[in-house]
């Protein structure tokens, strides 16, 4: 068990979780980049998947672009005007096991006991995988022996 403190060590402008809250704490970018994570690009796509208000998404695909969490990127249709679309870029796409971690929290933790909708499986051995903690020899590490350590 972690002892108890009166604050956290690292002040809030020095932490990197903090920081990365900021960026992505709130719940329409989640849903925006789970979207994104599933392939949906268009704006117009969005907006009918998640019912979110048009100046609340281009506000939250903005900051998403801003922090280079997305890209942008033109796209047209025979007789329309060229639109944009929006792209996981690296930065996107490192938060898949983070998400994917989310996913997995929410089906121990907070969902109805039902079978999940999707999993996480091996391309070629089809064995289901998981997001987990591994250290610099690839060894999986149990939270139990987790330790954090602050650079003085």
């Amino acid at each position: 068990m972690i002892p108890r403190a009166q604050k956290s060590p690292i002040p809030l402008d020095d932490c990197h979780l903090a920081k990365a809250i900021e960026i992505l704490g709130d719940r329409w970018t989640l849903l925006i980049l789970r979207g994104a994570l599933f392939g949906v690009r268009r704006f117009d796509d969005f907006q009918k998947e998640l019912n979110i208000p048009r100046t609340v998404l281009s506000g939250r695909l903005k900051k998403l672009v801003d922090h280079g969490i997305l890209t942008k990127q033109a796209y047209k249709e025979d007789g329309k005007r060229a639109r944009p679309e929006y792209l996981l870029s690296d930065a996107g796409e490192a938060l898949r096991p983070v998400l994917m971690g989310l996913n997995q929290w929410g089906g121990a933790w907070a969902s109805d006991g039902t079978a999940p909708p999707i999993s996480l499986t091996h391309s070629k051995t089809r064995q289901k995988v998981r997001p987990a903690f591994v250290d610099e020899d690839g060894r999986e590490t149990k939270l139990s022996e987790l330790r954090i350590s602050l650079r003085r």
